[in-house]
């Protein structure tokens, strides 16, 4: 589903921005934690998880593994564990699962996955302080894979080099794909997100999982749209991932992105409570401080949601503060204006009275309009 939540509260750090949601699962809590900072959020799924109970290749997966023992088994995070065992019970296979799996190696590659093992009644045999794959990967190799049979319960994520490197070191692997992931069912929602980020409706574009940004990048590319999504990503939308495994799609297509230090969702968000605010300009104009965000204006620290138009018409005046932009030039950056300039006078009325301080935007007599710079700062940008 397709949603745009407005922001519960004005002054907070990311009022006047619009943030993109693609995530499938944990959406609504990552959504409330945007809102509760300020933030107006766009949902849009960029995937749909395959059920468990109907997923044919986990089935087959559980049965091998039953069928014929594994020396290892990686577990990689808690909820595609519980929900491995969960489906296994389902499927009358949760005893001989569980069986299986006490007489092998279990490693776990966090503290939570290890929680979700032990409540399943099995225990772990190591698990690495970093919660890294590479750590478990080096773990492996210094052991010997050799000959080996490793089964890996993998979460829709990539594993960059893990299954490869295991493989060239002699290991048989055994992917136990868990919770698969699938292009949504309504697609109309992702089309309107994108549209949303290729007219920079958007401030800034989360991404929680790896498939979910390969997802909106295949869609983008379906509909001849990613040279604008890629230009928009790389300028004007803050594309922040999770973390880098999650990043490794989009830069790929060389978008470089930004990351909490830790690859949870509150870091993430705190990440953009910092990101946003300091990408946003900061004018000294007509005796105020005023600051250009996503769909509002700080205006001496009030929050001013402004239409659209307007603030089409402001960032192109911005874009030269303190010069005078022609009728023409703002007629071109309002969307679907047409050629009546009359459409800029009406949209820059409606402006000036969002504002709320009608002097920040002087009309220059048959020239057009300009940002009322302060006289102090009109120098340091009398170059253009």
């Amino acid at each position: 589903m397709y949603e745009q939540q407005q922001p519960a509260e004005q002054n907070s750090p990311l009022a006047g921005f619009t943030v993109g949601v693609t995530a499938a699962r944990r959406a609504d809590e990552l959504g409330a934690l945007l809102q509760r900072r300020g933030a107006a959020v766009l949902h849009a799924p960029a995937l749909r998880i395959v059920p468990l109970a109907d997923d044919s290749e986990l089935l087959a997966a559980t049965k091998g593994l039953i069928d014929q023992a594994p020396d290892v088994v990686v577990a990689t995070t808690a909820i595609g564990f519980r929900g491995w065992v969960e489906a296994a019970d389902g499927w009358g296979l949760g005893e001989p699962l569980l069986d299986r799996l006490r007489g092998v190696e279990l490693l776990a590659r966090g503290p939570k996955v290890k929680g979700a093992i032990r409540a399943a009644g099995l225990t772990e045999e190591w698990s690495p302080s970093s919660e890294s794959m590479a750590e478990v990967l080096d773990r492996l190799l210094e052991e010997g894979v050799e000959g080996r049979r490793i089964a890996i319960q993998l979460h829709g994520e990539p594993l960059p080099g893990f299954v490869e490197a295991l493989r060239a070191g002699g290991a048989e692997v055994v992917g136990v794909p868990v919770y698969r992931w699938m292009p949504p069912e309504d697609i109309a929602p992702v089309d309107r997100l994108l549209d949303a980020a290729v007219s920079r409706g958007l401030d800034a574009l989360t991404f929680t999982s790896a498939p979910a940004a390969a997802s909106l990048l295949s869609r983008a590319e379906g509909r001849k749209l990613l040279p604008e999504l890629l230009a928009a990503l790389s300028h004007d939308v803050l594309p922040a991932c999770v973390g880098p495994v999650t990043a490794l799609p989009l830069q790929a297509r060389g978008i470089d992105t930004v990351q909490p230090e830790r690859f949870r969702l509150g870091p993430l968000v705190q990440l953009l409570c910092k990101e946003l605010p300091g990408r946003a300009r900061a004018l000294p104009i007509a005796g105020h401080r005023v600051e250009i965000r996503g769909h509002a204006v700080l205006v001496d620290g009030a929050l001013r949601p402004v239409p659209p138009a307007g603030m089409s018409l402001l960032r192109a005046l911005s874009r030269r503060p303190g010069w005078v932009v022609s009728r023409a030039e703002l007629l071109r950056a309002l969307p679907g204006a047409g050629k009546d300039e009359h459409a800029v006078e009406t949209a820059m009325a409606r402006l000036r009275t969002a504002l709320g301080a009608p002097k920040l935007i002087q009309t220059v007599v048959k020239r057009g309009y300009r940002l009322a710079l302060d006289p102090a700062a009109d120098a340091k940008y009398s170059d253009g």
